[in-house]
């Protein structure tokens, strides 16, 4: 290579061909790298554009934007992940990311959080249309159903034995890609106040994908994924304070008789992974012979007469009480869920199936469950971890469940040891009780009254009124709607009192001789009423 010469022919410093050769190859990589990483947000923009749901079928007007579609989370076994988000209906550019997972393990979050709970739509009975939901989470937040993991709804593996090999750890993981590569995808929430949410299993989902975010994000240069707190409800905790505070509500909730109350608590031990025979005999008494036909997940409202359902949630059921783990809420609404997303033209809107292969779309699946491989046997431990970091956390409870209830979460968490912040108090909402709450140093904990597994179908409004508070007061117990007057109070007193006097009483139980022993205090589960005593639901009454 000769030297560029002046025309003066002055002699020109060469520059050596190893150098220049260098000197072009950085400029023109440096092009290249420039065009790789804008093709690349490109590429990004363009597959969020694809996503984009112009309308669903039968769907009503709505004025927020809605997306969703497929993330790989696993190149070599094929595995991907189907989302659907709904944005915000008012500033969407500035509301918090909350993610939502149902249970199972192996149930939709687009069958039950998306289209019965908390989403803006609700399917109608014959499967033909949708229609608006007054209470939607997406009022105050950006929400993201995602069927997770591979197998659950329109989630796929493109390697058969993953479905008998799922478990807690991969779950998690791989729920940990999805929101990475989502978030590549959807740059403009990177950053954003991120919540995670969900209920029943998800009592495991939840927590160990917060985990996996918090490890994360110790270990990054630059961490994307601003993980504020979490909300979980009915939540599967520990299996040994789970079992024992299930079995205490069957039996205080009449569910079961004094006899078989006590076979499963001297045959059972819920320490163990595996029951013995004489457990599992006890406990398929319980539901054979002394349920009856009552909704398990809501044991205070009708259950379904679909013939299907029924043996579905039975089957189900079974599994769950035998082996300690709560799945997705079986009613009516599964149906109708499943006759719209199995329509073709409602699977070609969301960019669902695109294969075309022919196979039913379920609400669960059965697969999953009976070979689901690694559980974790108590989220106690990443509770304190996850405390000890300082995320807003709160674990909320319908007190009609008889499959995940109030006295098996309160049992689990007591066991963390916290102190109390705000004392055990009611909240309202429409001027009624809507639950009771207490706050403790790293948890609150809120419980939902006349709300069954599924909180937010059951009682919508407190359910986002929950919400609503666990978004905007941090750290502090959940904001009344309505503060009730004491003079209110002492009317609704004096009125119960002139209503329950105990002038019909006669024999021993006329005059109160002892004391209620609090639970804590009871050698069994439940309250230990001693003689004497009447008036249970409204107190102690004053000697006469």
């Amino acid at each position: 290579m000769e030297p560029i010469q002046e025309k003066k022919k002055k002699k020109k410093k060469k520059i050596p061909v190893s150098s220049a050769f260098f000197l072009w190859a950085f400029l023109f990589w440096g092009t290249l790298t420039g065009t790789s990483k804008a093709n690349t947000i490109s590429s990004s923009t363009n597959q969020q554009k694809l996503d984009r749901i112009t309308a669903l079928p039968g769907q009503p007007p709505v004025s927020f934007k809605q997306f969703s579609g497929y993330v790989t989370v696993n190149e070599q076994h094929g595995r991907a992940l189907f989302y659907w988000l709904t944005e915000a209906l008012a500033d969407a550019d500035t509301k918090p990311l909350v993610l939502w997972l149902n249970g199972g393990p192996g149930c939709s979050s687009i069958a039950y959080g998306a289209s019965e709970e908390i989403g803006p739509f609700r399917v109608n009975k014959t499967g033909s249309s949708l229609y608006l939901n007054k209470y939607s989470w997406n009022r105050e937040a950006n929400i993201l159903f995602l069927e997770s993991p591979a197998g659950v709804g329109f989630s796929y593996t493109n390697t058969s034995s993953d479905l008998k090999d799922s478990g807690d750890e991969r779950t998690a993981q791989d729920a940990l890609t999805f929101v990475i590569k989502w978030m590549s995808r959807f740059p403009q929430y990177r950053y954003r106040d991120f919540y995670i949410t969900g209920e029943s299993y998800a009592g495991h989902y939840v927590p160990q994908l917060a985990k996996k975010i918090h490890d994360y994000n110790r270990h990054s240069k630059e961490p994307i994924i601003d993980l504020k707190g979490f909300l979980v409800g009915n939540a599967v905790t520990d299996n040994h304070y789970d079992s024992i505070g299930t079995v205490m509500y069957w039996w205080s909730h009449s569910m079961i008789s004094d006899t078989t109350y006590r076979s499963i608590l001297s045959h059972c031990n819920f320490t163990h992974v595996d029951n013995s025979p004489g457990c599992d005999k006890a406990l398929e008494y319980a539901m054979n012979h002394e349920f009856g036909d009552v909704d398990q997940y809501s044991i205070y409202t009708p259950s379904c007469t679909s013939v299907s359902a029924n043996a579905t949630r039975h089957h189900r059921l079974k599994k769950t009480l035998i082996r300690r783990r709560a799945y997705g809420y079986d009613p009516c609404t599964e149906n109708y869920a499943e006759k719209y997303y199995n329509r073709p033209d409602v699977q070609k809107a969301m960019h669902a199936n695109l294969t075309g292969i022919p196979y039913k779309w379920t609400a669960c699946s059965d697969v999953l469950i009976k070979h689901w491989k690694d559980s974790q046997f108590s989220m106690l431990p990443t509770y304190k971890e996850l405390i000890a970091a300082g995320l807003r956390i709160w674990v909320f409870s319908g007190d009609t469940d008889s499959v995940v209830p109030v006295t098996a979460t309160r049992f689990s968490l007591s066991h963390l040891g916290l102190s109390a912040k705000t004392r055990w108090y009611p909240w309202y909402s429409s001027g009624q009780v809507g639950g009771w709450t207490e706050v403790y140093h790293g948890l609150t904990f809120a419980t939902v009254r006349g709300a069954g597994h599924e909180v937010p179908l059951f009682q919508p409004r407190r359910a986002f009124q929950l919400f609503k508070s666990f978004l905007t007061v941090p750290n502090q117990p959940i904001r009344m709607s309505e503060i009730i007057p004491r003079e209110k109070l002492v009317e609704k007193q004096k009125y119960f009192q002139s209503i329950h006097k105990h002038t019909y009483l006669k024999g021993p139980l006329d005059k109160v001789t002892s004391v209620v022993i609090p639970l804590a205090l009871a050698t069994t589960c439940g309250f230990m009423i001693a003689r004497g005593i009447y008036n249970m639901s409204h107190g102690i009454g004053k000697k006469e």
